[in-house]
């Protein structure tokens, strides 16, 4: 896979936790489904039968990167989508089946897509409980066995943070909420594809992905539903995807969704392998030419690809002005890096404020190389120290 940009006066790509591009074999089988078999899968004729066999077909490798049946996934438009459906379907269907559990736990430092719809909750008279985090980022079993309680429906922790990078215990996590008869859900939206997921081992019951963070196309993503889980459907329609997601499949990218999903099994555990690898090498480089550069999240339960530092003495959004030309990268979230804000998530983790103000996320891909790394830390520690003696 080729570097982003390459061949043109693109910058480093140094944001793949924002997105990253569609892999070439993922590109190669969306086409056809564009432009050739065009079915919809409902239809009984030929047309349609060819679309249902491709969707089954994407289905499977969508189970099999994760470890569940086929069944079990649900595809949606994104993992916002699924996210909606996780919180907002286990809470329709625990009200259908007249069941009185209406409190909901998260943690402090959810996407978007689970905190607003946790927010939404609690306007329907849930009662939301917020995990605090410790300074890596990382909830405390401890707290979420403070609050468990006989009427919680659901918990919602995150596997992989977006910004920092931090994984939760969520095997322990799970664990502790099933022995309450909880539900568990987990956003794996930035570890899927990067890590071995499987929904087994961690014990849950709910589980998004976002096939555009592992080199998929944007505007699809899966939710894994566990067989005799309480979900109903947020959309209301017909009956597509198990009756959990109604109209019509964009058969196109389901395919794409599919083979990003098997390139992704085939890649580990050597894919985890080299980012870590890079990353690791950028960050010796920087802490090597930036003195007093802190790293933020935990320094060993991270994703693979992730490097979030905070610059002493400078703003990160300066930094990165200072580099784009040379460097593609953020602050923080994607959703929210235009605020000039605190990040909600640095905050959390009780980051002062000089640190969250330096702060810069720096997430490699695939296709970053070492010599994509001594730019970067080259460019990064000249801006740095021009930035630092005005």
């Amino acid at each position: 896979m080729g570097r982003p940009g390459e061949g043109m006066n693109f910058p480093i790509y140094l944001d793949y936790n924002a997105t990253t591009p569609v892999a070439p074999e993922v590109a190669a089988v969306i086409r056809p489904w564009l432009e050739q078999h065009f079915g919809n899968p409902s239809s009984s004729h030929v047309y349609g039968q060819q679309a249902r066999q491709a969707v089954a077909q994407a289905r499977n490798h969508v189970a099999a990167l994760i470890g569940s049946d086929d069944a079990e996934i649900v595809f949606t438009g994104g993992a916002t989508e699924a996210n909606n459906l996780a919180l907002l379907g286990v809470a329709r269907a625990y009200h259908a089946l007249g069941d009185k559990k209406r409190h909901l736990v998260i943690s402090a430092i959810e996407h978007p897509a689970v905190m607003q719809p946790a927010l939404h909750l609690r306007e329907l008279g849930w009662e939301v409980t917020v995990l605090p985090v410790d300074s890596a980022g990382r909830v405390a079993v401890k707290d979420l066995a403070a609050v468990l309680r006989p009427d919680t429906a659901l918990v919602s922790v995150m596997h992989a943070n977006n910004e920092v990078g931090t994984l939760q215990p969520l095997t322990e996590i799970a664990a502790l909420a099933r022995a309450n008869g909880t539900l568990v859900h987990t956003d794996a939206a930035q570890s899927a594809g990067k890590l071995s997921v499987n929904v087994d081992a961690l014990g849950i019951d709910l589980l998004t992905l976002a096939f555009h963070k592992f080199y998929g196309p944007k505007g699809i993503g899966a939710l894994y539903v566990r067989r005799g889980t309480p979900l109903k459907p947020i959309l209301f329609g017909a009956d597509q995807e198990h009756g959990q997601r109604p109209g019509t499949e964009n058969v196109a990218l389901i395919v794409g969704a599919g083979e990003t999903a098997r390139l992704a099994r085939e890649r580990l555990p050597g894919a985890t392998q080299h980012l870590a690898s890079v990353r690791d090498e950028l960050h010796r480089r920087l802490a090597g030419a930036v003195p007093g550069l802190m790293l933020n999240g935990h320094p060993d339960h991270r994703l693979p690809n992730t490097l979030h530092v905070s610059f002493p003495g400078v703003s990160g959004r300066e930094l990165l002005a200072a580099v784009a030309d040379e460097i593609a990268a953020s602050v923080g979230s994607a959703c929210h890096s235009e605020a000039d804000a605190v990040s909600g998530v640095l905050a959390a983790m009780g980051c002062n404020a000089a640190r969250a103000r330096g702060a810069v996320r720096l997430s490699v891909g695939l296709a970053t190389s070492e010599q994509d790394v001594i730019h970067a830390s080259s460019a990064l520690a000249d801006a740095w120290k021009k930035l630092s003696i005005r």
